[in-house]
């Protein structure tokens, strides 16, 4: 393979034009002039270009490395979703439900392998559709909203909070006993004597976690002291300063229920007052615009910090009070245990895991996975206590709609 970080731009994208589109929205936009793509491109190396633009080109190479897979992207989930256009029987399991988007297409990769070993040697059929967590779940809800047991899917994912502990949603089917999923040995990093992801009712699976922490722009952050704890983030201090993840809804309704638990209402309101931006976790990284529009601090995924190595300007906090946590679940109806287990396992597996917390910077609940965490990074987790003795879902809803009524005040 070329090294690419010593090609010319023009080169690049001359020899495969169809990259070109990338370029242009990712980073490279002054090249919608194709003649200074002419003049520029075949004067400048990708390397010295994404040092200029203080781009991380390890990052930037596996993203343009998985839009050249595009094609065999596609195919996999176009085949994904071929399998499940006949309806499942009762004999078949059917696996549905959300991935985060880094680490999708490696799983699947591994998934399909699996279901069609699994497939070979069965009387039954595994069927599956797992898309990226952007998409959302709605075509779960309405399978949910019927009421019906048997049109919910054998095995569920999601990250966030919503679906899962909504009790007009899947609260119906969870208080009933249909569904069951637990595991005793666990991570130490989340099973300790500041935290513990067992779910104690044995209802839920975490398999990782999306862990969010703070951006800081030093620029727009003028002469205010770096936010090291959340009760910094809601000051007076921070007012119209802080961008939130509201395009990734499920990280929102992490910091909505957090927020909640912590503060009350009176929380939510204050999370209004910092509010500034609404902007995709990427623009969060990619925001130096004028310092009197950039926000000071942006709200964003553990992961995407890997995109400002070489920034000067940009400062990456762990709270010290510790990053939000939005986990990701599993749940498995309990009818069908012997038939989910081998799938149980293979995501709960030490190789999953590590597709997690190595390619997605999600880290794993797998004990025998090493996330690099360090001793001072813990988590923000509301706790099974809170949410069995709350309407989750409702504190979502309500909280979203007060916080839209708030933000209305201040723009």
């Amino acid at each position: 393979m070329k090294d690419l970080l010593n090609e010319t731009l023009y080169d690049i994208i001359n020899d495969d034009p169809k990259i070109y589109d990338f370029f242009i929205t990712n980073g490279f936009d002054n090249f919608k002039n194709k003649e200074m793509l002419k003049i520029m491109g075949k004067n400048i190396k990708l390397g010295m270009a994404l040092k200029s633009k203080r781009i991380n080109p390890e990052l930037f190479l596996e993203k343009l490395n998985a839009f050249l897979k595009k094609d065999s992207e596609v195919d996999i989930s176009l085949e994904e979703n071929e399998v499940n256009k006949s309806k499942a029987s009762k004999n078949d399991v059917l696996i549905e439900g959300v991935l985060p988007c880094p680490i999708r297409i490696p799983l699947l990769e591994g998934i399909k392998e699996w279901v069609d070993a699994q497939n070979k040697k069965n009387d039954y059929t595994i069927k599956y559709e797992l898309q990226s967590a952007n998409l959302g779940l709605d075509w779960v809800v309405e399978k949910v909203k019927t009421g019906d047991a048997n049109e919910v899917p054998d095995v569920l994912l999601s990250a966030g909070f919503e679906l899962f502990f909504d009790k007009n949603l899947m609260g119906q089917y969870m208080e009933n006993g249909i569904f069951e999923t637990y595991f005793e040995n666990m991570n130490k990093d989340f099973c300790n004597e500041n935290i513990d992801l067992r779910d104690p009712k044995k209802r839920y699976a975490i398999m990782g976690v999306v862990p969010a922490v703070f951006l800081v722009n030093k620029t727009a952050l003028k002469d205010r002291k770096v936010p090291q704890t959340w009760d910094e983030i809601l000051s007076d201090e921070f007012e119209n300063s802080v961008a939130l993840p509201m395009a990734d809804l499920d990280l929102f309704n992490a910091l909505i229920v957090m927020v909640y638990k912590e503060y009350g209402i009176d929380g939510i309101k204050k999370l209004a007052k910092s509010y500034k931006k609404n902007l995709h976790p990427a623009q969060m990284v990619k925001a130096r615009t004028k310092a009197q529009e950039a926000p000071a601090i942006s709200i964003i995924p553990y992961f995407f910090s890997q995109m400002v190595n070489g920034a000067s300007d940009l400062e990456v906090v762990w709270p010290k009070d510790g990053a939000l946590l939005s986990p990701i679940f599993m749940i498995t109806k309990k009818e069908k245990a012997d038939k989910i287990k081998p799938f149980l396992d293979l995501f709960l597996s030490e190789k999953v895991g590590n597709l997690f917390s190595a390619n997605g910077k999600f880290p794993t609940t797998n004990p025998n996975v090493d996330n690099h965490l360090e001793e001072n990074q813990n988590f923000k987790w509301v706790g099974w206590d809170f949410i069995y003795k709350n309407d989750v879902g409702k504190i979502v809803r309500e909280g979203e709609k007060l916080f839209d009524e708030e933000i209305k005040k201040y723009f």
